[in-house]
């Protein structure tokens, strides 16, 4: 690793000048993965603002709302007990995320900025990445493919988003709120996220010293039922092949209002919209759930290696929605 500055501020206000002023400045929080890369050769910043000691931690709850802070940590989150009756996906996505002991130092800040996990941006001995090296090319197109993405790719990246819990959190509705050198401002996670296009180096929407402060978490509905699937090669330690993330609203047997989140298939946590549409207002069964699944994958762009993901991720939601509704699987 090369050598770097460190510092350590105690006002958010203070932190965000330090980054701002300095393109070669980062924040350096629990979940982003920012040490693994700089000691794997990949980011090679010259100084480190740790926000670590912010006061950027905690859960609010309101009537329309859990508000939690950038600097909570994901097992602080999972144990909230109104997310527990409220919200049980995102509890499940938490927990499924990581081991105990990630989840004790990840924070949901960090989390959401987590780098991709694609192993040819993260060896810096493999040239062509182009979310590395803008304009080199894409070694994974090529490669070994399994662990990619098949939605929201283009000619010039496949890599996967790989956060757990913003799956049902991009289903939510989430806002993300950030402050930046020119103020605060607020963003839904529905447009955080940029697809890699002819850019895989831009991820997302913030601009350079922006530090995400608060998610706000919408409460759904009373009575709403939900339910995260997360299908991966081995129980633990292990990113997903496919994920669905549901919640819907039910008037007996019809599906009155539905959200669907997908993970391990889009280059960003992926929402499906036209699943849902095919869901609302439709009776609850199985060639119902599965022309759902029909929809969220449609567009899917697939490579020798992540073919497989078509089908899995279909079987994968119907299955969820089957869990959510109480049917037989």
């Amino acid at each position: 690793m090369r050598p770097f500055e460190y510092v350590r501020p105690t006002e958010a206000d203070q932190a965000v000048a330090a980054v701002t002023a300095d393109p070669q400045t980062s924040f350096l929080a629990g979940g982003t993965t920012q040490l693994d890369l700089m000691k794997d050769g990949v980011l090679h910043p010259e100084r480190l603002v740790d926000i670590t000691r912010l006061p950027l931690r905690g859960i609010m709850h309101t009537a329309a709302s859990v508000r939690v802070g950038a600097l909570t940590t994901m097992e602080e989150l999972a144990a909230d007990t109104v997310l527990q009756e409220r919200l049980p996906f995102v509890r499940e996505a938490l927990l499924l995320g990581a081991s105990t002991q990630l989840r004790n130092m990840a924070t949901i800040g960090g989390n959401l900025l987590q780098r991709a996990r694609c192993r040819y941006f993260r060896d810096p001995t493999v040239g062509a990445c182009n979310k590395r090296a803008p304009g080199s090319g894409c070694a994974a197109i090529t490669g070994i493919q399994r662990m990619h993405a098949i939605l929201g790719t283009s000619e010039h990246c496949i890599a996967l988003h790989a956060s757990d819990v913003a799956v049902p959190f991009v289903a939510l509705d989430v806002i993300v709120h950030v402050q930046g050198q020119d103020g605060p401002r607020s963003i839904p996670l529905t447009q955080f996220y940029l697809p890699p296009g002819t850019r895989p180096d831009i991820e997302n929407v913030l601009n350079h010293g922006e530090l995400i402060t608060e998610v706000e978490i919408p409460l759904l509905p009373q009575g709403t039922r939900s339910h995260y699937l997360k299908v991966r090669d081995r129980v633990s330690y292990e990113f997903a092949l496919t994920s669905a993330g549901v919640a819907l609203e039910m008037d007996g047997d019809t599906i009155r209002e539905a959200r669907i989140g997908l993970g391990g298939v889009g280059t960003i946590p992926w929402r499906a919209w036209g699943a849902e549409e095919v869901l609302r207002g439709a009776a609850a069964n199985d060639d119902i759930f599965r022309a759902a699944a029909e929809a969220a994958l449609e567009g899917a762009r697939t490579l020798p290696g992540t073919a497989f993901k078509v089908e899995l991720a279909k079987r994968t939601l119907v299955r969820t929605l089957e869990t959510v509704v109480g049917a037989p699987s």
